[in-house]
This record gives C-alpha cells, sequence and structure tokens, in this order.
C-alpha cells in the first residue's frame, strides 16, 4: 500500500511519460512556432498596434509558464504502481467506480486517479483524489450510500459497481 507523503506529485509510468512529452513538445517545437510567430510580427516594426505581435507574446508567455509548471511538478514527482487490490469491492485510487446519483436516478461512472492524472474529458471521467467525491468514496464497498457534500449542496450517492 503506498503511504502519500506531501511536496511529491504522484503519478504512474504513464502518465510521467506523458508529462515528459508534453515538456519536450513545448521546449523544442511550440516555442520554435512561437520564435518564429514573434520574429515575424516585429517585421512589421509598428508595436503598439501589432495584433500579431501582442498574440504571439501571450503564447509565449503561457508556454513558459506550463513548461515552468512542468518542469516543478517533475521535481517531486513520485512514481506509483496501480496495485491489483485483493479487496475487489473497496473504492481505492485506480478503481473504476459507478455511482447512482439518489435524486436524480441518474448513473455516472469515474475512475479514480492522483490529480495530476485527472481529466474530465476522458471517455470515462477521471475523477482527482482531491475531489470531493472521491473524499466521501474512499475505501466504501459496493452498494454502500454516501454524502457528498460542496459549498453549494449535498447530494447522496449509492456505489452501484467498483471494478
Amino acid at each position: 500500500m503506498w503511504k502519500v507523503e506531501k511536496n511529491y506529485v504522484y503519478v504512474t509510468l504513464e502518465w510521467l511519460q506523458k508529462l515528459e512529452q508534453e515538456l519536450k513538445f513545448l521546449r523544442e517545437e511550440r516555442r520554435v512556432e512561437i520564435a518564429e510567430k514573434l520574429k515575424e510580427a516585429i517585421s512589421f516594426w509598428d508595436l503598439s498596434e501589432n495584433a500579431e505581435y501582442e498574440e504571439a507574446r501571450n503564447d509565449q508567455a503561457q508556454v513558459e509558464l506550463r513548461i515552468s509548471e512542468l518542469e516543478d511538478q517533475l521535481k517531486n514527482v513520485k512514481i506509483i504502481k496501480e496495485e491489483k487490490s485483493t479487496k475487489e469491492n473497496r473504492v481505492i485510487i485506480w478503481k473504476e467506480v459507478t455511482i447512482l446519483n439518489l435524486e436524480s436516478d441518474e448513473e455516472w461512472a469515474y475512475k479514480i486517479v492522483w490529480t495530476t492524472e485527472s481529466s474530465i474529458l476522458a471517455e470515462i471521467p477521471k475523477i482527482s483524489n482531491d475531489s470531493p467525491i472521491w473524499k466521501a468514496l474512499l475505501w466504501k464497498n459496493i452498494w454502500d450510500v454516501v454524502k457528498v457534500k460542496s459549498y453549494a449542496w449535498t447530494t447522496e450517492y449509492k456505489i452501484v459497481s467498483i471494478k
């Protein structure tokens, strides 16, 4: 079982490779693209009302910020392995959990992952281990009812399946 320690960014090997690929792309390709845009925009001379120059500078700032974020994350990375839990009916990280909203009667499936891997746009949305839903579901069993509280609402969910 893994122990959570502060100041580390916990990632799977697969996610670490994605972060490293993104950093490489930003450094080696995106920076070059933006430098070319800046060079072209500067050739128009009047920088005070040069929309292309402003856009390229904004792109440059966003890319440099993301590079800085990735470098900080990668300095403190700790690789963790996905566990194959013997407690098949317990909610832990990397489990796919289907929950039923007891008010609306809607079902949702989520995969619970570390914060750095979360993506609500994934085929099965990946929710962060920092989310209120995760905190309510942790260590619960199939058919348990959990109450999820946020600042604005409280909802009850039933755990329908755990994979």
